[in-house]
């Protein structure tokens, strides 16, 4: 037997009745923020190579060059910056397409780049 639920929505909602379009919006985008805010950093803090790859590929990388970058970037312990990260970060700094900069990186060339960039990042971060 289903038990029932007593009907409490008109006070349950008493403080939403007030609110026109544009605060509901607001609040709907805020509450929905905190909801997924514990999703993005259990993202943020735990990634595994198949899942570094697996965003790789979608970015349209081969599974080569997949293997490649989340290799490299596991050995020089910045798998968790995310992969898709890297690429990304060393294509703005070369100013090169995210294509080629996948190229290189999976060639093993551009990797210095990429550690003076999340070094000054983080030293830029303990400044201010």
């Amino acid at each position: 037997m289903a038990i029932q639920r007593p009907d409490d929505f008109d006070r349950r909602s008493e403080h939403l009745q007030r609110l026109n379009d544009e605060q509901l919006d607001r609040l709907f985008w805020e509450l929905a923020g905190k909801i997924v805010d514990p999703l993005v950093e259990l993202a943020r803090t735990h990634t595994s190579p198949s899942i570094e790859r697996s965003v790789l590929l979608r970015m349209g990388m081969d599974s080569f060059q997949a293997g490649a970058i989340v290799s490299k970037a596991l050995e020089l312990g910045l798998l968790g910056k995310g992969a898709g990260h890297l690429v990304l970060r060393y294509s703005q700094y070369t100013g090169k397409s995210v294509e080629e900069s996948a190229k290189e990186l999976a060639q093993g060339r551009g990797w210095e780049e990429l550690i003076e960039i999340f070094k000054r990042r983080k030293e830029n971060a303990v400044a201010e």
